[in-house]
């Protein structure tokens, strides 16, 4: 026999309800996971990780920024400007609830 479908509250748009669309995005959200396993990083560390390219990071660090979910430090290490990157509570908040809300969808 076959085991029956999930249903809506695990699969449906209830389900979907609980993504966060600020992080859903591929990159968004890879920048966000990054920053989780810090309590800060510098912008270059953070591109590098991710992979992606200073402009693909700084259009996604705004759009984080804007919802609070990540905040911008600038500074300078010598006379070299600098830029450090870090996740607020309620960016780890954000995340920790998007990542179970994949994981419902998902069945785990």
């Amino acid at each position: 026999m076959t085991p029956p479908l999930p249903g809506p509250d695990a699969v449906g748009a209830p389900a979907r309800a609980r993504l966060d669309e600020v992080i859903h995005s591929p990159v968004r959200l890879s920048v966000v996971a990054a920053l989780a396993a810090t309590d800060e990083a510098e912008f270059g560390a953070v591109r590098d990780a991710v992979e992606i390219s200073d402009s693909a990071l700084s259009k996604a660090v705004t759009v984080l920024e804007q919802a609070g979910y990540v905040t911008v430090r600038k500074g300078y290490v010598g006379k070299r400007p600098r830029t450090w990157l870090a996740l607020t509570p309620d960016g780890r908040t954000a995340l920790r609830d998007h990542l179970a809300a994949l994981r419902a969808i998902a069945g785990d």
